[in-house]
């Protein structure tokens, strides 16, 4: 296909295979269903926001900062590892006293594009989500009666603090600061990016064919927008029950868990598909090691499709064109 028709898929959209059980974000806490017959547009990412260079220095200092976790050994970073495209790598995070989380922790990177945070969509904004993990018995296990008064023993902070925020330092100014640094992690100039503006030789033929496969079985009718996913909710296992033919747990109802509503029963964020390449294991229980099962899986169960030897080939060669840069550098 010619460069110019598959940009016009890519950005107008084009009608695929999925089936018509998308889910998009209701008004009222729940997850309606809609028959979303087709993928919207696969945009490049945005620029980084020019936010003010002191909040986002101040909410990078408390995002390595151990002392929001009550024993002081857990950090924001500890699960979100700037080094290893935002994520940990372990099938579910590790917090205070060794204790194990019940969800594959996602990529902070480009988390600021996501329509809900966490992999249920129970926080509405980054900063809710900021202070999710301090009082989460599993992770930091603390609260702010017991991080304010830590942080404000260090002089540095308390400075900091007053100056930026008329109200000093409260659990608000905290997350704001968090949330602040956290919309400047965007990962742009990926092969991917530079092909939708224009660049027809940042994608090989290979990739191209993963790009055309991609849109043709309607991967990108939940994949899409500039996150390539992350902006609506979707049954995991929408052509045959994932969660039915592995052994299930209670985070394996997602959104269920939020609403109580029993259409939500194993429904989830769409993730992104930024810099998948570089986050595995994948799906909220981290059940998948590599991006080639990833995408056996995600053919067979939300498609109804085995894809062949060729197909994983392509798909996971253009999956690795989604891989952006942070600081002038390819993510690792």
């Amino acid at each position: 296909m010619l460069v110019s028709s598959v940009l016009g898929a890519i950005y107008w959209g084009m009608h695929g295979d999925a089936a018509s059980d998308n889910i998009s974000p209701g008004g009222d806490n729940s997850s309606r269903q809609s028959s979303l017959s087709g993928s919207g547009p696969m945009l490049p990412l945005p620029t980084v926001p020019d936010l003010p260079a002191d909040r986002v220095a101040l909410g990078k200092r408390l995002f390595f900062d151990t002392r929001l976790s009550h024993d002081n050994t857990i950090a924001c970073v500890n699960c979100h590892r700037l080094d290893r495209g935002g994520s940990d790598r372990q099938t579910v995070s590790v917090g205070i006293d060794g204790k194990k989380g019940s969800v594959n922790a996602p990529t902070v990177f480009n988390s600021s594009l996501n329509f809900v945070q966490f992999w249920d969509g129970r926080a509405a904004s980054l900063e809710e989500q900021a202070a999710g993990p301090v009082h989460n018995p599993l992770e930091m296990g603390s609260n702010w009666a017991e991080v304010i008064p830590k942080l404000g023993r260090d002089e540095d902070y308390r400075r900091e603090f007053a100056r930026i925020y008329k109200q000093g330092m409260t659990g608000e100014t905290i997350v704001d600061a968090i949330a602040t640094f956290e919309r400047t992690l965007l990962t742009p100039n990926s092969p991917f990016d530079r092909y939708l503006r224009g660049e027809k030789d940042a994608l090989n033929p290979l990739e191209r064919s993963g790009l055309q496969r991609f849109l043709d079985y309607g991967c990108a009718s939940c994949h899409q927008g500039a996150g390539i996913g992350g902006n609506m909710f979707q049954r995991f296992g929408v052509m045959g029950s994932y969660l039915k033919d592995n052994a299930g747990q209670q985070a394996d109802l997602g959104r269920f868990n939020v609403t109580k509503l029993d259409n939500d029963k194993n429904v989830f964020k769409v993730p992104s598909l930024r810099n998948v390449e570089v986050t595995a294991p994948y799906f909220h229980d981290g059940s998948a090691e590599s991006l080639e099962e990833a995408v056996v899986i995600m053919g067979r169960y939300q498609l109804g499709r085995e894809f062949s030897g060729e197909d994983v080939t392509a798909l996971v060669a253009f999956l690795r064109t989604l891989t952006g840069e942070w600081e002038g550098k390819r993510l690792q």
